[in-house]
């Protein structure tokens, strides 16, 4: 099965929400009985939240963290969500969570970033809904690998899920952050390049990992399209047995909402629709020219392949490196470029071109 092959039937369908985005918000974990109340209560007189999310098994770094409550709070959920009249969603980890989830009751079910890593962990998931009709929502792996993540949707896709949704919830990364988790925004935009039927939502609390940070990356998903989001709450955050940090107070919810502006997916009128488009062909032109100049200069860098191949010379010249570096960046900044764009484009032209002398030279070596 192919990325062409995946097939997700749009979740407006079946949640019944028209244009309005799709908004999921809960506990990071099923804590007791009361608090789930508690959350049903608050989220469903709010009447803009689709989907309860609460964690029942927490797959956690470390083994002494709270790691969910475990079946137990399943009587909970059934009670709860039939009695307020707005579905839960839990994390399934394995075949055992989803026969028990299904079991309960629970028809919405997401699968989170641990779990997504594993081919073995999605596939197991996959079987055990082998002939299910339910919502599926799948977190991007922990990993900045799309294709992991794509072969989740084509496992699933496979044994006939085709309710699903994606997740995006930030990479891990080893560096010093401001973020918890790294956006790495443009995964989920090739990701959404690729399946264009498949609906993303944004999940801030993860990414964010500090309540301070959640609205600015909440409203960074609307700027960018995405299509909803899901929004860790709590009755106390701060004495939440998981991730205390990162969730927004239930009681503040509709505030922490209503400052959000969704965006349109496009103009409406044709006055906008017009220049609109007379913006993108200037975009075309200036992108065609940039092209027509890299293939310019992959032309030079050809020549200086020749060159090195015929003198001798080592491929990579430090010094030159650096000297381009610095100098594009502050003819770049002339211009109101940004520092680290300037940076990006130019190392991946200057490893363009590295592999381009490295093939010449060795076309060279196997020559003589």
């Amino acid at each position: 099965m192919s990325v062409a092959d995946v097939h997700s039937e749009p979740s407006r369908n079946w949640l019944s929400r028209g244009d309005e985005p799709l908004l999921i918000a809960g506990p990071c974990s099923a804590e007791s009985e009361e608090q789930l109340e508690e959350v049903a209560k608050v989220l469903s007189a709010n009447g803009k939240v689709h989907l309860i999310r609460a964690g029942v098994w927490k797959p956690r770094t470390r083994p002494n963290s709270f790691e969910g409550l475990g079946a137990k709070a399943l009587p909970w959920i059934t009670r709860i969500q039939s009695e307020y009249g707005i579905p839960f969603t839990v994390e399934v980890a394995k075949a055992e969570h989803v026969e028990q989830a299904l079991k309960a009751g629970i028809k919405h079910l997401w699968i989170g970033a641990r779990t997504t890593v594993n081919p073995f962990s999605v596939q197991e998931i996959a079987d055990a809904l082998r002939g299910v009709d339910i919502p599926v929502f799948v977190k991007n792996p922990l990993n900045p690998d799309l294709q992991l993540w794509i072969g989740a949707f084509e496992r699933l896709n496979k044994t006939g899920i085709d309710k699903l949704v994606a997740i995006h919830r930030g990479f891990n990364t080893y560096q010093d952050h401001v973020f918890r988790n790294s956006p790495n925004w443009e995964i989920p935009i090739e990701l959404k390049t690729k399946l264009p039927d498949l609906e993303i939502i944004v999940d801030p609390s993860h990414i964010g990992g500090k309540r301070s940070l959640l609205a600015g990356v909440a409203q960074k998903a609307f700027d960018l399209g995405f299509d909803g989001l899901m929004v860790e709450t709590h009755p106390n955050p701060d004495k939440a047995l998981s991730d205390p940090k990162q969730q927004v107070s239930l009681h503040g919810f509709d505030a922490f909402i209503s400052q959000l502006q969704t965006r349109r997916e496009g103009f409406e009128d044709a006055v906008s629709i017009n220049k609109l488009q007379r913006l993108r062909d200037l975009i075309d032109e200036v992108d065609y020219i940039l092209l027509e100049q890299l293939a310019k200069r992959n032309q030079i860098v050809k020549e200086i392949g020749e060159y090195k191949a015929d003198s001798g010379v080592a491929i990579f010249q430090l010094e030159r490196w650096i000297e381009i570096l610095k100098d594009r960046q502050q003819y770049g900044e002339t211009g109101g470029l940004d520092e680290q764009l300037i940076r990006d484009i130019w190392k991946a032209i200057h490893n363009a071109s590295i592999r381009l002398q490295t093939e010449i030279v060795q076309k060279h070596k196997l020559d003589a």
